[in-house]
């Protein structure tokens, strides 16, 4: 029964997805949905976006096990770049009248820049992608353990997701995400008041975790010496800025804020999409930590070599301890987060690298044409992230944060320096990237993760992110080798505006 409802709903939704295809006239259509969405849907996508696999599966697990110091990332972290991105980033991105966050880049600092910096957003999505793709796989194995493996569930699963992204694009997304939210709110909360019943109810839940200490947000370092002190709090401050800051300059943010109809709703939009996403997320959590308390024996997942085996409590609990109608609710809400998200991962950075990356080699293509460029490097960015997906042993969570720390050292300060100062200059800009990039990559290479090295006391990303600002300071107050190009907005915005040839 539960198989044969997974079946019916896979389905419809591949059908809903199918379905926006019709609605498909232009690339403009594909990417940003014609910029017409009004406030309900606009709010549907940034949520049902960002409350994906990791917020389910991952956030929830490494709740119940590391407790509030283990999320500062997410959903913290997460909630307030959305809160940032509606407040000082929407309007202005909206009033571009822009296709692609590449395309702010371009109009700032010129073509190189734009380039270099939609290659680098466009890397920094194949983790968040291959983190949807394994929990997508994770779930089809789990509801058919004796067919699949994990490794050909994941490949499954990304096979389903693609299909209808690929043709119905970010009307699919917009569309797909009305059911998609629907399933996921009515689902949780009525999963979480039967769990909680099992686990003696919210109080007790609640009870048993703050004498646990799972409510204890910030770093514990009673005892700690100093250094080690230093240590944890500054893994806790980079967490929270790798998700708060490294993911504003991201193309899904951008599209879901320009695909909305007027500035106001893009405004609101994300506002209410990102409160209801930090409000919404500690469900997950209080339906894991519900586990714990029924069986403590879920805990022996933390053990295990694979650390993707944390994320199996949920689904684990689910199948082993409600009825086939809550295990319904249940997939059914778990499969609407991860498939809403994924496949605004997989067109996201599609889009970016076909429209900021490779247009010059196509800009005498006609429409139609280009239309299908762009599902087609959304096809082999799907494979790229299913590799990954398939040979990484990170768990979701894991994986959208390193995902996040190339934009943060790469992107984040040319981009609100762009917007925010005046004097920032292409060579400020180029000098900003270099500087982060070589900074971070330098010190993840010679001080992984776990060194006792003094240097290593300071995670890489934040020391990064410093140097990106130095440089962005030292290369636009300095004498300008390289100018910055006037740029013709006129031309600029010529590109989202083709239309098919019929």
């Amino acid at each position: 029964m539960l198989i044969l409802a997974i079946i019916a709903y896979m389905i419809a939704t591949i059908g809903i997805g199918l379905y926006a295809a019709s609605k498909i006239h232009s690339s403009k259509d594909f990417m940003v949905a014609g910029r017409s969405l009004p406030l309900y849907m606009n709010f549907a996508c940034v949520f049902a976006t960002w409350f994906g696999a990791e917020t389910l599966l991952s956030i929830s697990a490494t709740f119940t096990r590391d407790g509030m110091q283990g999320i500062s990332g997410d959903p913290f972290g997460a909630a307030t770049c959305l809160m940032l991105v509606a407040l000082f980033f929407a309007r202005a991105f909206y009033r571009m009248e822009l296709l692609t966050i590449g395309d702010f880049y371009h109009k700032r600092y010129g073509k190189f820049v734009e380039i270099i910096t939609s290659l680098a957003i466009t890397a920094s999505y194949l983790g968040w992608t291959s983190a949807q793709m394994t929990a997508l796989g994770l779930v089809i194995h789990v509801l058919s353990p004796d067919m699949l493996t994990l490794n050909q569930a994941i490949i499954l699963g990304a096979f389903i997701v693609t299909l209808y992204t690929m043709f119905g694009g970010m009307w699919s997304i917009a569309l797909t995400d009305l059911v998609q939210t629907a399933a996921i709110v009515l689902g949780l909360l009525i999963v979480a008041y039967y769990i909680g019943g099992q686990a003696g109810g919210v109080a007790n839940v609640l009870s048993h975790a703050q004498e646990a200490g799972k409510f204890q947000f910030f770093p514990s370092t009673e005892g700690a010496s100093p250094a080690d002190a230093t240590r944890q709090w500054l893994a806790f401050i980079a967490a929270f800025l790798t998700f708060a800051l490294g993911s504003i300059p991201q193309q899904d943010v951008f599209q879901r804020v320009t695909s909305a109809k007027n500035e106001s709703t893009a405004v609101h939009g994300t506002l209410l999409g990102g409160a209801f996403y930090f409000i919404f997320a500690f469900i997950p959590m209080y339906i894991a930590y519900s586990a714990v308390v029924i069986d403590t024996s879920y805990t022996e997942l933390f053990q295990s070599d694979d650390t993707r085996h944390i994320q199996r409590i949920l689904p684990d609990l689910i199948l082993g301890n409600t009825p086939v109608w809550t295990q319904i609710l249940f997939f059914g809400a778990l499969l609407s987060a991860i498939l809403s998200t994924a496949s605004g991962a997989i067109l996201a950075p599609s889009s970016l690298f076909t429209e900021n990356v490779m247009q010059p080699f196509l800009k005498h293509l006609d429409d139609r044409t280009f239309l299908w460029v762009i599902r087609s490097v959304l096809v082999m960015f799907a494979l790229a992230a299913t590799l990954m997906a398939i040979n990484s042993n990170s768990t979701m969570y894991e994986m959208v944060q390193n995902a996040y720390k190339v934009t943060l050292v790469g992107a984040f300060i040319p981009l609100v320096m762009g917007l925010y100062w005046h004097r920032s200059s292409t060579q400020g800009a180029l000098c900003s990237i270099a500087f982060g990039i070589i900074t971070w990559v330098s010190l993840e290479a010679t001080l992984p993760e776990g060194s006792q090295h003094p240097w290593a006391i300071v995670p890489p990303q934040l020391v990064g992110l410093l140097a990106a600002f130095l440089g962005m300071l030292i290369g636009s107050l300095a004498p300008q080798l390289i100018k910055t190009p006037v740029i013709d907005e006129s031309k600029l915005r010529q590109r989202p505006q083709r239309e098919i040839s019929h």
